[in-house]
């Protein structure tokens, strides 16, 4: 068995590789793993075993089509991770985020028809759904994405869809809720509040901390895209809850708490454009159909990752 991951030098996508080559996955102790990522601003050498006989690491852009038909070639399945993923910086600038996540996903899936890769699993996100007041989306939910990232994710699963209906590709697509974990970029929620507040800054929190995220631990995450990797269906979709829902001010109280602060530490700060106010995942379907179970539970999962920050400065502050 021989796995190409994309992005795989990212928080998630190194997860997962990482997990795979310590033999985490059962049926997998023996796969090789080709890691290919452009090693932008998001992605870290820090974060793969390069010696590791099973690994090689190709750096290159998914949008580069000409190169991809040189690196796929001879594998089995494509784990498709790769994607800008911050809102703030897709509100900034939306460009790059078309760029990569339709365009990039539109060259990994014609590669793969190229190659004759019978197997690929998209990553998407919840945020493809927008907001919901109450209840939960399924996977069946209209798609009404409220952000330049969050739309540059409907229209890549749209086009793995597409490929799939119109092509016949096995590919599958899931959409997480919030990941969390050690190995993430500080420009995200969790390890922006951590870092910071181990270095005695204060931390910003958007409008009046209403907004409310589930939260799922990167380990539970690659499990799932795992369990969706051997046992998914082509064209299907598979949402992948955490079941820990969170308002913003709460998750703040509990990394206060965690790292040894108060409230002094907090700073409020003007709302973010079109800043979704709750996301809520129904993954009834990946439970039911291929026996996902998340494992971390959040208060063990948020007191390991503040550990992680604290133990290893050398990754962050640079």
């Amino acid at each position: 068995m021989r796995l190409l991951v994309t992005g795989g030098a990212g928080f998630i996508g190194s997860h997962y590789v990482r997990t795979l080559l310590r033999g985490g996955y059962p049926g997998f102790e023996h796969a090789r793993v080709t890691v290919l990522d452009k090693l932008s601003y998001a992605g870290n050498r820090d974060n793969l075993p390069f010696s590791h006989p099973r690994m090689e690491f190709v750096r290159g852009d998914v949008c580069d089509l000409d190169f991809l038909r040189e690196v796929f070639p001879g594998h089995d399945a494509v784990v498709h991770f790769a994607a800008e993923s911050h809102v703030d910086r897709s509100v900034e600038s939306a460009a790059e985020f078309v760029r990569t996540n339709v365009g990039g996903t539109q060259s990994v899936l014609d590669a793969c028809l190229e190659a004759g890769i019978p197997r690929m699993v998209h990553i998407s996100t919840d945020e493809v759904y927008g907001s919901i007041d109450e209840g939960a989306w399924t996977e069946s939910w209209p798609l009404a994405p409220n952000s330049p990232y969050a739309a540059s994710k409907a229209g890549s699963d749209m086009m793995a869809r597409a490929y799939w209906r119109t092509h016949g590709l096995d590919v599958s697509i899931t959409r997480c809720s919030n990941n969390y974990g050690p190995h993430q970029h500080p420009e995200k929620v969790i390890p922006l509040f951590v870092t910071r507040l181990i270095r005695g800054e204060r931390v910003p929190l958007y409008g009046d901390g209403r907004n409310v995220r589930e939260w799922l631990h990167v380990d539970d995450h690659c499990a799932a895209v795992q369990l969706v990797l051997t046992k998914g269906r082509a064209g299907e979709i598979y949402n992948v809850g955490g079941g820990n829902a969170l308002t913003n001010v709460e998750l703040t109280e509990r990394l206060l708490r965690l790292v040894g602060a108060d409230w002094s530490m907090v700073r409020r700060s003007p709302d973010r454009k079109g800043h979704d106010l709750r996301y809520a995942l129904d993954d009834s379907k990946i439970r039911e159909e291929l026996g996902y179970r998340p494992r971390v539970p959040l208060e063990q999962g948020l007191a390991d990752t503040v550990t992680w920050y604290r133990d290893n400065p050398y990754w962050w502050k640079p």
